[in-house]
């Protein structure tokens, strides 16, 4: 079978698949270059280019697919990262997660949050004074961030070691080459003739709509644009054994790198291009929580697409004909969701009961 598109999601999946025993060629152009040796880190992929964060178990909904999805991939996570560490021994969940009330009202739901959730690692913070001034928050010991580009390089090195084919070119079409009886999809690309296999996994974020038009299908997709600044501190915490691995406010991550260094994270803005004056709306947002970004330099900036799908939840799951599935369209959430969709994809071809997970 052969997967399309090799982000975390796309990468994940198509590991995943040859550890169950399937035949896997993995299709992206970005496989010719190596995870973190990009001509300009502006041009990042949107995996390359987000923080990893895992928010999971903050998710404040207790029902629906998305909160299964959060709490199966949740579930999955320890053991990738623990098989994934034989290959890349850097990768690791930092944590916890702090994630910060904006007002009273916020503060009581984070509170009935933490009282319903009691065995999932919640617990209620109160008022602090550093490293930020606010009255309050919700702290996840289970939530946190994977480094995305050490998780893409252990990818890669878990993939050889299953034998992954993987092919650094770009998929021009796909093509119905078999029967009613028995579905084949062809792949034709920019490097190679066409090829044929069982099935197709398209995990190409906004190209995938592309690859589904001639087919009839319609899955539209908006771009949004994924920022992060690093950041260099002159007046900030001075001490940082109390800052958590992530700090999630507004809407904006705060991840520490080290001492008086610090990356502000969000995705903010519609459309693929960024704004000029992205550093000072995010210091106008966050200025009266966080006074010291006002004078804080900007020592790097880069940004990278993420697919919203139009009128339809993200991420899509489908299987949209025998043989053809989509995974795509996850927004916010590929590296937090990249295990439990890997492992519909899998359920899905070989037609074996989801369970409990029931996402579709």
């Amino acid at each position: 079978m052969a997967v399309v598109g090799a982000g975390v999601v796309g990468a994940g999946t198509a590991w995943h698949l040859a550890d169950c025993g399937h035949s896997v060629c993995l299709y992206d152009p970005r496989l010719a270059v190596a995870v973190d040796s990009g001509p300009n880190t502006t041009e990042r992929n949107g995996s390359s280019a987000s923080l990893g964060v895992l928010m999971g178990n903050v998710y404040r909904r207790h029902s629906g697919r998305g909160w299964r999805l959060r709490q199966r991939s949740m579930a999955l996570w320890p053991q990738w990262i623990k098989a994934m560490q034989r290959f890349e021994p850097a990768l690791q969940l930092d944590s916890p997660l702090i994630q910060l009330a904006d007002d009273d009202d916020g503060l009581k739901r984070m509170q009935t949050l933490a009282e319903r959730r009691q065995g999932l690692g919640l617990q209620l913070v109160p008022a602090m004074d550093k490293p930020v001034a606010c009255i309050g928050g919700l702290c996840s010991e289970r939530d946190g961030r994977l480094e995305p580009l050490v998780l893409q390089r252990a990818l890669r090195l878990a993939m050889a070691r299953v034998s992954v084919r993987k092919h650094p070119s770009k998929v021009l079409n796909l093509r119905r080459t078999g029967t009613n009886r028995c579905p084949r999809w062809g792949v034709e690309t920019d490097r190679e003739d066409c090829r044929d296999y069982e099935a197709v996994v398209i995990c190409t974020a906004l190209n995938s709509e592309a690859l589904l038009a001639p087919l009839g299908h319609q899955r539209a997709m908006t771009p949004v644009l994924g920022q992060v600044i690093d950041l260099e501190l002159k007046d900030g915490p001075a001490d940082w054994t109390d800052w958590p691995a992530v700090l999630s406010l507004q809407g904006f991550n705060l991840v520490p790198q080290q001492p008086g260094r610090l990356l502000l994270g969000a995705t903010l803005e519609p459309g693929d291009q960024a704004q000029p004056r992205c550093l000072e709306l995010m210091r106008s947002q966050l200025g009266s929580t966080l006074p010291w970004l006002r004078t804080a330099t900007p020592i790097e900036q880069w940004s990278g697409l993420r697919a919203r799908p139009v009128d339809r939840p993200a991420p899509l799951l489908e299987q949209l004909e025998p043989g053809l599935l989509l995974a795509s369209g996850h927004y916010r959430n590929g590296v937090l969701l990249a295990p439990a969709t890997a492992e519909w994809v899998e359920t899905t071809l070989t037609d074996e009961p989801a369970g409990s997970l029931s996402i579709s």
